[in-house]
């Protein structure tokens, strides 16, 4: 039907929904509803798909703004753009300025909370790593208690329990901040339980799983063998060992300062033979801050988790050539290297309060009365059972699958 103003105007309602073509614009239709009201819409095709699209309602489009506005619409439509689509999220609502999006609140709470705490980097790594990458475009607003537990059991069902719960106790604090701040009106994690409950591991590798362990961080190479090799030999943890640079080396003794260590103490680590020699395998990559494990000059390694699955894995097939059979070797976990440095040192005969100070551990014969007078550092002492251990290590890779011979060593 050729339209005209007049036309439009005397159009009369009907039973039933009426869509009226114009001929002298393509796509564009008059569109009569039952009740009497008009309004103007257009049609047009994008990505090989009929799409239609809502003008405005008549008299408050004209006729003639109705075509122009038609035609800019066709036109967009043959640069394959989709009109429909445009005005959609234009006038979709946004947080005001995106102050309230995920990412954005995350970085404030470590500016304003985490940033003066002492393991404030690292919980800001794993909030980032599960729950900015998860939900960093969200509005916090937006959040449910079903959220939350989704993104855990997610996490705990990839094998990561432990992580898992202590995502939980992060996110907590990172709600309850938002609340303080009058950001959100209730947690929405609130009532929410961990996953399960932690027991205490005991794992500690045995000889064999040593002697795998140490074939599997060759295999691997650069810098997770190296990595690995360091704290199997030393003992330390592993974000202490992940981020060490050249600038804590003082001759042959690695040093941690207070902010360093997890317990606020500032610790001297003796370098062994063994572990020297690991250190002057790693070719350097160039950076500021000096990092020895890194990949990009910048910030230390990362990705624990899946490092942790690759040695794994190379040891259960190193394990398999060797026995001739599949070989299931009990899971493992990094801090279980410092478990087994421990251990294989009381075998060795290394005191107790030795083994503490390696481990710049304040507990048992070092805690109490002891921990305020006594100030003997045992540097000797610990160099002594480090080199002891050192040789043991490399001593089972000497003895082979065939003659596990057990180091005898009194301190």
């Amino acid at each position: 039907m050729k339209l005209k103003a007049a036309t439009v105007e005397a159009m009369l309602a009907t039973d039933r929904r009426r869509e009226i073509p114009d001929d002298l614009c393509t796509g564009l239709y008059l569109v009569v509803q039952p009740t009497g009201k008009k309004g103007w819409q257009v049609r047009y095709r994008h990505g090989g798909v009929h799409r239609r699209m809502t003008l405005a309602a008549f008299p408050t489009l004209s006729l003639a703004d109705a075509r122009v506005r038609a035609r800019e619409v066709m036109a967009a439509a043959s640069e394959g753009r989709d009109p429909a689509e445009e005005v959609r999220a234009a006038m979709a609502p946004k947080p005001e300025d995106d102050r309230d999006r995920i990412s954005v609140l995350m970085g404030q709470y470590y500016k304003r909370h985490l940033k003066g705490l002492k393991s404030g980097d690292v919980v800001r790594r794993e909030l980032d790593r599960f729950v900015v990458a998860a939900w960093g475009e969200r509005d916090i607003r937006s959040l449910t208690k079903r959220d939350v537990i989704d993104l855990l059991d997610g996490i705990a069902d990839s094998g990561r329990v432990v992580t898992a719960n202590r995502i939980r106790a992060y996110l907590n604090k990172f709600l309850n901040w938002a609340v303080e701040r009058d950001i959100l009106a209730l947690n929405p994690a609130l009532g929410v339980k961990p996953v399960a409950k932690e027991t205490s591991r005991d794992r500690v590798l045995t000889d064999v799983e040593i002697r795998w362990f140490w074939q599997a961080c060759e295999a691997e190479g650069f810098p997770w063998g190296p990595l690995g090799k360091v704290l199997l030999l030393t003992g330390q943890r592993l974000n202490e060992a992940a981020q060490i640079t050249d600038g804590e080396f003082r001759g042959d003794a690695w040093h941690l300062a207070a902010a360093r260590t997890k317990n606020g103490r500032a610790h001297d680590v003796p370098l062994s033979g063994a572990v020297q020699a690991v250190l002057d395998a790693v070719e350097r990559i160039e950076g500021r801050p000096g990092f020895i494990f890194t990949t990009t000059g910048t910030t230390p390694v990362s990705g624990f988790f899946k490092a942790r699955a690759t040695l794994a894995k190379a040891m259960e097939q190193i394990a398999e050539k060797e026995r001739g059979e599949a070989v299931e070797i009990p899971r493992w976990t990094f801090h279980d290297l410092r478990r087994t440095a421990a251990t294989g040192m009381a075998r060795l005969g290394i005191a107790v309060r030795v083994t503490e100070a390696v481990l710049n551990h304040v507990s048992g014969t070092a805690s109490g009365i002891v921990s305020i007078y006594q100030r003997h550092d045992y540097a000797e002492e610990k160099r002594q059972a480090l080199e002891i251990w050192g040789r043991f290590v490399l001593g089972l890779m000497a003895q082979g699958a065939d003659n596990m011979v057990r180091l005898e060593a009194r301190v």
